[in-house]
């Protein structure tokens, strides 16, 4: 703050520098789709709370009065909804750092709840009422239990009585002792990755930049998460049954960094070859190969197949799986991409080692990490 703002300059004073000028949300709504993403969640208000719609709970701080002077999150959801086949989700901060009421309500430990009452719960109402978004991710207890949101009876409402009740997914961030225990899915913590198999749904809440879940303009290249590295994550996610929900930080003119929108692209590169491991996948007995490294496993049980995410392809041309067992005259096995039969032979007490086909650089289906389908493994 010394270095680079004049004395005396406050948080408040920020909203002049938030412009949004060259926001586009048809823009962000292509990259988005182009991702290979299924879901978007859009920070409506963090923590300083600051509503990016036009929240009259929030006078004179939020983007129609202040700054940008739009409704950020209709823009959004309009572009989404109308361009892609993305569901639209948002991402609501249930306390505020500053707000006098959060602070008066937290010095009573919470007796009082003047804030949820007269803050919190109309703007969550508001929300689902006026965007209907498909996913709510709700954030920042500020230290309070879910009574003191009144989290059930909204979240009753949300299930039973709101637009979306036949639709919404929530997670599982409602107050205190509520993360990883209730929720449609949990987030259990940032950056959240058991590396094991959950027998509840779960999300992979990280950021493509190393350090941040927002912009920095001091950041260096090697601050941010290779498309290698985000393509591990991936997979190690959905075989353990995680989501994957990558954060990135635009920035206060609007544009979405085009290291981001370069992740992203590649993403959906990756996505349009190995998609089919990927997207409506179960977990299989085994997450990843013990004999293998760096290998990961899905499945498709109603078709009999299983996915082998292997993410280096081995020198020999011959992979070993250790997991699956085949069968002569049953079992078979393609690479994503390139479909032709590929062929295997059975080792003892179990696992199968595959001849991979001899490619060229330029003949290889994808980059970053490589899908092979075992059909009537076991």
């Amino acid at each position: 703050m010394n270095n680079n703002y004049a004395p005396g300059f406050k948080y408040e004073d920020f909203v002049v520098l938030f412009t949004a000028k060259y926001f586009n949300a048809n823009q962000w709504a292509d990259i988005l789709q182009a991702s290979g993403a299924k879901y978007v969640v859009f920070t409506s208000k963090h923590h300083e709370g600051f509503t990016m719609w036009g929240s009259d709970r929030s006078w004179n701080w939020n983007a129609v009065d202040e700054g940008p002077k739009r409704d950020i999150v209709k823009e959004l959801e309009v572009a989404v909804r109308n361009r892609t086949g993305l569901h639209f989700g948002l991402y609501y901060s249930l306390f505020e750092w500053f707000h006098p009421l959060f602070l008066e309500d937290q010095s009573s430990s919470f007796q009082k709840q003047r804030f949820p009452v007269s803050k919190t719960l109309p703007e969550l109402y508001e929300l689902v009422n006026r965007y209907q978004p498909e996913v709510l991710w709700s954030d920042g207890d500020g230290g309070a239990p879910d009574h003191y949101w009144n989290s059930t009876g909204f979240l009753a409402w949300l299930y039973n009585e709101s637009p979306v009740r036949k639709t919404v997914v929530t997670n599982d961030r409602w107050g205190v002792g509520s993360i990883c225990k209730h929720g449609g899915y949990y987030t259990c913590s940032d950056r959240y990755n058991p590396g094991y198999l959950l027998p509840h749904k779960w999300e992979n809440c990280m950021t493509i930049d190393k350090f941040s879940w927002g912009y920095r303009r001091e950041a260096e290249i090697s601050d941010y998460l290779t498309i290698e590295e985000l393509v591990k994550k991936l997979v190690e996610t959905v075989a353990c049954g995680g989501n994957l929900l990558m954060n990135i930080g635009p920035t206060g003119d609007g544009t979405i960094p085009v290291i981001f929108e370069e992740r992203l692209r590649q993403m959906g590169t990756w996505l349009k070859v190995n998609g089919e491991a990927i997207y409506e996948t179960h977990t299989w007995r085994s997450q990843n190969d013990t004999v293998t490294p760096d290998v990961w496993y899905t499945s498709k049980p109603e078709k009999k197949l299983v996915y082998a995410i292997f993410l280096k392809w081995p020198i020999s041309g011959k992979l070993f799986l250790g997991q699956p067992i085949g069968s002569l005259g049953e079992t078979e096995v393609e690479l994503l991409g390139h479909w032709q039969p590929l062929t295997w032979t059975s080792s003892q007490p179990s696992g199968i080692t595959v001849e991979l086909p001899l490619l060229s650089v330029h003949q290889m289906p994808c980059k970053w990490g490589w899908t092979l389908v075992l059909s009537n493994v076991i």
